[in-house]
């Protein structure tokens, strides 16, 4: 199990998934920003 983390163990991989998280997080903002949001407006209005 080790040499199968160990191979993952570049900086590279880091960024990889740091960059597809901060992209997952924006897409979840804006989701919310332009559907919950105008949703719960005229819902609850």
């Amino acid at each position: 199990m080790a040499s199968r983390v160990a191979q993952f163990d570049h900086p590279a991989w880091l960024t990889a998934a740091s960059t597809l998280a901060g992209y997952g997080l924006i897409l979840l903002v804006l989701f919310v920003l332009l559907f919950v949001v105008p949703y719960l407006a005229l819902a609850l209005s």
